[in-house]
């Protein structure tokens, strides 16, 4: 069994916190959502906010996060690291306690889920990890779903941050060391998302918590 308490907390780490450059090179239209990939919608006490998740292009990684999405993982936890500027993370389990200090460290139970595209069943490992998808070559850009990470290959899970930055910085296919894919895209509510990256925090926390109600997979 792994034991959740002794993991690092997942990345991405933003050491500069310097400001990021305008996002305008990386801004879409609604029009650009595929109809044919699904859409969730993020019900949090701060409003809701919808997004595109990519299964045509990273169909592992967005079919981890349906999976744990169809079967209620991500209800009543709260966001555990927002920064302006930089991002929400979410998807601790820890963090259905807002306080909890091991927020931040947790994933799903090891297990396995299916493949959306490919119907083949793919394993949850070493504390809920999944395999890197490292494929589509879609940019940290402001708005957009990526995968947390503990910094280190395959220790990505249930976690995950919604980027209000150019940070490319953390795309997988950029020089650094930080390798991060993107699965997803806000399309409605991406003022909420940056409303909650603004509250005030303790230690990256928000101060008032800041609860997921509902995360609802549109098929």
């Amino acid at each position: 069994s792994s034991h959740f308490g002794s993991r690092p907390s997942l990345f991405p780490w933003n050491s500069s916190r310097a400001p990021s450059p305008p996002p305008v090179f990386f801004w879409w239209t609604l029009a650009s959502e595929s109809m044919a990939n699904p859409v969730v919608v993020f019900e949090t006490t701060m409003g809701n906010i919808e997004a595109e998740i990519y299964l045509d292009r990273v169909p592992l990684t967005a079919s981890n996060f349906i999976d744990l999405a169809q079967t209620g993982f991500y209800n009543g936890m709260h966001f555990h690291r927002v920064i302006p500027g930089f991002m929400n993370q979410f998807g601790c389990p820890h963090s259905k306690d807002p306080n909890s200090r091991q927020s931040g460290t947790g994933g799903p139970a090891d297990g396995q889920f299916k493949n959306l595209k490919t119907g083949a069943m793919e394993p949850r490992f070493s504390g809920g990890n999944i395999k890197d998808e490292c494929i589509s070559r879609d940019t940290n850009a402001p708005g957009s779903l990526s995968m947390a990470n503990c910094g280190s290959p395959n220790t990505g899970g249930s976690q995950f941050f919604m980027n209000v930055a150019d940070n490319r910085n953390l795309d997988w296919f950029s020089p650094g060391e930080s390798k991060h894919p993107v699965f997803g895209k806000i399309t409605k509510g991406y003022d909420i998302c940056e409303a909650i990256s603004k509250v005030p925090t303790r230690d990256d926390n928000p101060r008032t918590p800041i609860m997921m109600k509902s995360v609802t997979i549109k098929l």
